[in-house]
């Protein structure tokens, strides 16, 4: 017995569709649809899902072009799912990708913790949406009932296509073997994927497929969405593939194509290039993975986050709950005294010696190794994780610190990679015992080799250099080292940028200067709490929802989580941005000018007890760029009109 499935139209309803939408920019259209799904009765929180709906158009727009706009979020902030339709035949400026105005607006709104019956709904939506004679209907009908009418016509037709497809019979032994070699070899393969899993997942999925069709090319596509992988690649796909095309904003299980031509980008490519991304598929204009994820490929210059920075961001992303753990342990010992945690100092305490003890000799303690071990995992997978993990261990031993780390996961992982190469044309047989004797035997014994005699002692005496520079520099070097660092901060929240600049602290700390960090964490407090006084002081400029959600960003600011302001950035890049970074940059400025110093790795308030200097002028160093920024921002945005 065939389950029934949910049809689009029990989704979207008369009563959440805009027929004549009167928004003039991106976020105003945003607000609306937002705004008729909580009068529908669909949300939990307004607010919430907005803020989920601009932090997926922070990661990339989804105004996919060809005049369709599908903002989405699977959030608990929405009490059942539904669509909400919007249209304006002016047309309004979302930031497409293909840089035109968008008329058509599908708002997906997915709930959190249901089954994935709904999930496969949306898709199917993202999927009709591909056909431009519905788009042409759609821009035409007169009432919300037609508007229904069209896309249930549709979404029928399709299942009766469906049907016919799973109806054909191949009588003939022969013929279904011919068929299925037909089928099998020589094929195009291809996985999407989006971050949310919802809309451009599938909608890249059906314009590969169109296209195909139409250019005669025999073509598999495996789709990675919300409900998990649906038509996977099988072997024997894979293995008879001509090249695979991975069009996805996530990570995807890459090993299984290792030997073959592979082509990726983006999971928008897929919708806007089809053709061109089959052309080059089918005539193999690809490079050859080489089985790993992050490898360079053949022929192929890495680019966005492949190459250096993706393998250094899988160190420091897996680095820092240990540097958050252990620095916030780290710094509640400081609150029974700066030497209570020293047996021998007359202010030893002994719960102080257990928090110093986990959190500096142990969590703290393992940063630099796991940095290190995973940076070089994700140049050699995991063969290069004991090498890395070894390396990592001798340049925290022996005084080298985070560069030495740094250099030893890069180190590590590019050692392993040639031992592959080397040890490739050893005898089929020896294969078991390459990633349990040969990789860790020769991967750790060059590695610390090549560490102890060549990088510990002139790392180490970089980092004393170092260490001396920055404690002779004058007032004015100071001062600009903090305006670079706190600025750095508020220029991606949380991105790239904001991660060195972290790092560059925790490797300050390392070497015995506190000062760096101190700067660092005064301008990641900054833009939520500037946002947070904005909001409260400007309250003109803001809508409802913005308002509530910068309540939110007093919390978030006092906590040391930069992110908080990103739905205001994201909303308003021209006017947020630029205010929070000069906001930071002269928090961190002030902080430098004020002498204050940070021994905890890790930032907020309550580690506010433990700075070296005055405290009281650290908080205003803090709270001086956040008003800074918050009167900039409300300066230069405008009055607005809540309906």
């Amino acid at each position: 017995m065939e389950v029934r499935k949910m049809r689009i139209t029990e989704l979207l309803r008369a009563d959440t569709m805009i027929l004549h939408l009167s928004s003039a920019s991106k976020r105003e259209t945003i607000d609306d649809l937002s705004r008729k799904l909580d009068e529908a009765g669909k949300l939990h929180d307004l607010v919430r899902f907005r803020e989920a709906i601009l932090a997926r158009e922070a990661q990339s727009t989804t105004g996919i072009g060809k005049g369709i706009a599908i903002p989405h979020a699977k959030t608990a902030a929405v009490k059942m799912p539904a669509i909400a339709f919007g249209r304006s035949k002016d047309g309004i400026d979302y930031e497409a990708l293909d840089g035109q105005p968008s008329h058509l607006f599908f708002m997906i709104a997915a709930s959190e913790g249901a089954n994935n019956e709904h999930l496969e709904t949306l898709a199917r939506l993202s999927s009709l949406l591909m056909d431009e004679g519905l788009r042409k209907k759609l821009l035409e009908a007169e009432t919300e009932e037609e508007v229904l009418r069209i896309i249930d016509a549709k979404e029928r037709e399709l299942a009766g296509e469906e049907a016919n497809t799973r109806n054909v019979k191949i009588t003939s032994p022969q013929a279904e073997a011919k068929a299925e070699a037909k089928t099998v070899q020589g094929k195009v393969l291809a996985v999407t994927a989006c971050p949310t899993g919802i809309a451009h997942t599938y909608m890249a999925a059906d314009a590969l497929k169109a296209k195909a069709q139409e250019l005669g090319i025999p073509f598999k596509v495996e789709t990675n969405g919300s409900g998990g992988a649906k038509n996977e690649l099988t072997e024997g796909d894979i293995a008879d593939a001509v090249a695979i095309i991975v069009a996805a904003d996530k990570q995807v299980e890459m090993k299984r194509f290792a030997g073959k031509h592979v082509i990726q980008v983006p999971v928008a490519e897929g919708i806007r290039k089809p053709k061109e991304l089959l052309e080059k598929a089918w005539k193999q204009d690809a490079p050859v993975y080489y089985g790993q994820d992050g490898a360079k490929q053949e022929g192929e210059r890495q680019k966005g986050r492949r190459g250096f920075y993706k393998h250094l961001m899988n160190g420091v992303s897996n680095m820092l709950p240990f540097v958050v753990g252990g620095g916030i342990l780290i710094a509640i010992s400081f609150l029974f005294g700066i030497h209570a945690a020293d047996l021998k100092d007359p202010s030893y305490n002994p719960i102080a010696g257990a928090l110093m003890t986990i959190g500096g000799g142990n969590a703290f303690g393992l940063m630099i190794p796991v940095l290190a071990a995973f940076i070089a995992m994700s140049i050699a997978d995991r063969p290069g994780f004991a090498p890395g993990a070894v390396g990592g261990l001798m340049a925290a031993t022996g005084q080298a610190g985070f560069l030495g780390g740094l250099i030893a996961g890069f180190l590590a992982g590019y050692l392993v990679v040639g031992l592959k190469k080397a040890f490739a044309g050893l005898p089929q047989s020896l294969e078991g015992i390459k990633p349990v004797l040969l990789y860790p035997l020769f991967g750790i014994l060059l590695t610390g080799v090549i560490m102890m005699y060549v990088v510990i002692d002139p790392v180490k005496a970089i980092n004393e250099g170092l260490k001396v520079w920055l404690s002779g520099m004058g007032t004015s070097n100071l001062v600009l080292l903090g305006l670079l660092l706190g600025g750095m901060m508020a220029v991606d929240m949380g991105g790239p940028i904001n991660k060195a600049a972290f790092t560059f602290g925790i490797a300050m700390i390392d070497a015995g200067n506190y000062a760096p960090h101190a700067a660092i964490m005064a301008g990641g407090m900054v833009p939520p709490l500037g946002m947070a006084l904005a909001t409260t002081f400007f309250r003109n400029r803001f809508t409802k929802g913005e308002r509530e959600a910068g309540k939110t960003c007093y919390v978030m600011g006092l906590s040391f989580i930069t992110e908080g302001a990103i739905p205001f950035a994201a909303a308003d890049p021209a006017r947020v941005l630029p205010s929070a970074i000069i906001g930071s940059a002269i928090a961190g400025a002030l902080a430098m000018v004020f002498g204050i110093g940070l021994p905890a790795p890790h930032g907020g308030v309550f580690v506010i007890p433990v700075v070296q200097g005055n405290a009281f002028l650290y908080l205003l160093a803090i709270l001086s760029g956040a008003i800074v920024t918050a009167l900039l921002v409300g300066f230069l945005k405008k009055p607005i009109q809540e309906s």
